[in-house]
């Protein structure tokens, strides 16, 4: 299995796409700027350069992740070392019958969803705990993650 340096591409991609809707006015934008605190001034105020760089960057890191959760044939690469070239002869035979099973768009979105609610979700809602910030705030963020992260899934184990 090789990695599809493409499709961690769009993944990440889709990250921002996600978030340029979501995070948008007339969506949640607004709701999520009060809830954050986060006035025009302080808006205004970042390196947008820097920021969608580094959130581009973050998410193909995401992206790359996702694969080891999403694709279940990575599993069966690992119990060989990682070269399937030094495997017994079972492994291209057990390749063979399974090398593409469960690998669609549907499957890596609910992995995808579970890594929102199970992985985004607690790391967020304990970090807006500490930082006083409310259910609104933590909800509207683990929303987008858990819609992202599914989104990503999605990507990541159904293109092939």
């Amino acid at each position: 299995m090789e990695i599809n340096f493409l499709a961690l591409l769009a993944a990440a991609a889709s990250a921002l796409i996600v978030g340029a809707i979501w995070y948008n006015p007339k969506v949640f934008g607004n709701a999520w700027a009060r809830a954050a605190e986060m006035t025009e001034d302080k808006m205004k105020g970042g390196n947008m350069a820097k920021i969608f760089i580094l959130a581009f960057i973050f998410a193909f890191l995401l992206a790359f992740a996702l694969q080891f959760i999403t694709i279940h044939q990575t599993g069966a690469l690992g119990m060989v070392g990682g070269d399937p070239s030094m495997a017994e002869p079972s492994f291209q035979a057990f390749m063979d019958d399974y090398g593409n099973a469960f690998r669609t768009f549907k499957h890596g979105a609910l992995h995808g969803t579970i890594a929102g609610i199970f992985i985004a979700l607690p790391i967020l809602g304990t970090n807006a705990l500490f930082e006083r910030k409310g259910a609104k705030y933590i909800l509207i963020n683990a929303g987008y993650w858990i819609v992202t992260l599914a989104i990503m899934g999605g990507i990541v184990c159904g293109w092939q």
